[in-house]
């Protein structure tokens, strides 16, 4: 039995080159898929931006309430807890969190302004904060992985499915 390279050297240039052509098809065929599953996962995860009034709804009607310390819900006030953009994915994994929990889930951060910036950030519909209580205390601390200390020296722990939980002092940021 003749190796690849031995075929080579038997096969005329013009096929030589071919096959090295159609190797390197076959290779970017199999990164162009591994890239189109991570941006489909990525997709899947994030969702699409929701407004206040569908976002609202959806969590109310899975038990899952806003507080906020100006008892609004403008986007642009700090003060305020805005679902104005945020992504279902997001909303989805809230109340998959409370369902799983089984226990009281207030959010007390959502896409108002006031909070970091970043790619996956709360403004950009990723990222929520959740009253501390007992019980999803409890269900954290218990059910995740702690991963040790984000830079500014939270502790977090992380899901199963990739969620980060972050304990701010005053609350969750997930």
């Amino acid at each position: 039995m003749s190796t690849v390279s031995e075929l080579g050297a038997r096969i005329h240039p013009l096929h030589s080159f071919t096959l090295t052509i159609m190797k390197s098809i076959v290779v970017f065929s199999a990164v162009a898929a591994c890239a189109s599953v991570a941006v489909a996962s990525v997709i899947q995860r994030s969702g699409t931006p929701m407004t206040q009034a569908a976002a609202q709804a959806k969590l109310q009607a899975a038990g899952v309430y806003a507080s906020s310390s100006g008892g609004c819900t403008t986007k642009s006030n700090p003060t305020c807890t805005s679902y104005d953009g945020i992504l279902s994915g997001t909303v989805d994994n809230v109340i998959t969190l409370k369902n799983a929990c089984a226990c009281a889930i207030t959010i007390t951060g959502g896409t108002e302004t006031g909070h970091a910036s970043g790619t996956y950030s709360h403004a950009n519909g990723y990222k929520v904060d959740i009253r501390h209580a007992s019980g999803i205390d409890a269900y954290v601390k218990n059910s995740f992985a702690k991963i040790g200390n984000r830079g500014d020296g939270y502790p977090q722990w992380k899901s199963a499915a990739g969620n980060i939980y972050c304990d701010e002092g005053s609350h969750w940021d997930v």
